[in-house]
């Protein structure tokens, strides 16, 4: 079973397999399963034996070693849930071939128009394949092409076995878009020594850096009395809290004001009643350290706040959510050092940077397999103007091949 890029992609993105911050299952939708059985059965129509999907919604499969010199085994990791921003439900893939710089109007919602001038990195792939959903959902790029570059990269290999290669691992993994994407990965039964995920989107971008994650919860309590009687009694935790927000910086600390290396809190969502209210923030900063400063700044707001309203009081809480992988990745040069020879041996100039996110590298980093991203071309993903350049993806499935033969030839202690 042999199919192109771009076929294979299409026919994942097809599929809705949008997870769900709000369901208490893992993973938190079964039609991620739907998906991952297709994937099942491709790898095992390609010889892969050990190819399945275990309990939790995880495939494992093995592309075994060629040589017999022991080597460094190597996961390949990409995820097969969409976001739950914009619905993956009835995508319609849509191929533009040969693109020339036009501005793409997407058929089912003529309103919705990718521009070149809103999109630069579309006038750098001029002639290239351009696919687009069709207006009315999002595409799944993220990560259906890093699915694609995988699979593509599995059939490539067992189609040139003369190819040197160590045991190759296979990981494809639910609910990444809601932060619980490794949440049951078994590691032992992984048995791998370092990782890539296959999740990051220019041609040539390559990223060994992420965020360092906390979630913060504030809970707002106030006195709650009987509306009809309430002058001189009531104080409303909703109207506390809203006053709190509105006193959080509006030029800093916020994703809306930041870039580059700076990091910000930001709330997510909010509710409660009269009595009670809370926010919820996302914390983040490439500097692990930074995050308690962050926090520390957020209370002391919230303190000055509370201490306008007499007889009101707030908690904090913070939980870790996941750290940066850089503080990993680092201690074993080898990991780096053969990605980026292997885009230069693409003919791609390496783009290295820093993901201002996290990816199940960052969790699964921390747990054992040191794991940075690697491009797929996905870009302006979770929203209605997603695409995806199938030259792109086919580039990621040559570093790919290029990166085992570099691990199979090198010292087997990289």
């Amino acid at each position: 079973m042999n199919k192109y890029i771009a076929d294979r992609f299409c026919d994942y993105a097809k599929i809705d397999t949008q997870s769900d911050p709000e369901s208490t299952t893992f993973p938190s939708t079964e039609k991620q399963k739907d998906l991952s059985r297709l994937l099942v059965s491709e790898l095992l129509e390609m010889g892969i034996s050990d190819a399945h999907l275990d309990e939790f919604g995880y495939v494992y499969a093995t592309l075994k070693s060629n040589i017999d010199k022991k080597v460094p085994v190597i996961c390949f990791c990409a995820h097969v849930d969409t976001s739950p921003d914009c619905t993956g439900a009835n995508v319609k893939p849509i191929i533009h071939k040969n693109y020339q710089g036009q501005d793409l109007v997407l058929p089912d919602d003529t309103s919705q128009v990718i521009q070149a001038a809103a999109h630069p990195y579309l006038l750098e792939r001029l002639g290239d394949d351009i696919i687009t959903a069709s207006g009315t959902t999002l595409l799944g790029a993220d990560d259906k092409a890093g699915v694609a570059v995988i699979m593509d990269f599995v059939q490539y290999m067992v189609n040139n076995p003369s190819l040197p290669h160590g045991d190759i691992r296979i990981l494809f993994t639910p609910d990444e878009e809601i932060g619980r994407g490794v949440d049951y990965v078994n590691i032992e039964k992984l048995g791998a020594d370092y990782g890539y995920t296959l999740d990051a989107g220019e041609r040539g971008s390559y990223e060994d850096e992420t965020f360092s994650a906390d979630g913060a919860t504030l809970n707002f309590y106030g006195i709650s009395a009987h509306p009809g009687y309430a002058k001189g009694k009531l104080v409303n935790a909703l109207k506390v809290a809203g006053d709190f927000l509105s006193r959080l910086p509006k030029g800093e600390f916020s994703p809306e004001t930041t870039s580059d290396r700076e990091g910000f809190v930001h709330p997510v969502t909010m509710g409660g009643v009269a009595e009670h209210a809370w926010v919820k923030f996302i914390v983040r900063d490439f500097e692990t350290a930074k995050l308690a400063e962050h926090e520390a700044r957020l209370k002391a707001i919230a303190e000055a706040t509370v201490a306008d309203y007499p007889g009101t009081r707030m908690e904090m809480s913070t939980e870790a959510q996941y750290r940066n992988m850089k503080e990993v990745v680092m201690l074993t040069p080898a990991i780096s050092e053969y990605a980026v020879k292997a885009i230069e041996m693409a003919g791609i100039v390496p783009q290295l940077s820093s993901a201002r996110g996290g990816t199940d590298g960052s969790r699964l980093s921390f747990m054992g397999l040191p794991c940075p991203n690697i491009f797929t071309g996905e870009m302006a993903f979770h929203g209605k103007h997603e695409y995806v350049s199938v030259q792109d993806m086919e580039k990621s499935r040559e570093v790919l091949v290029h990166l085992v033969g570099l691990w199979a030839a090198g010292p087997a202690n990289n």
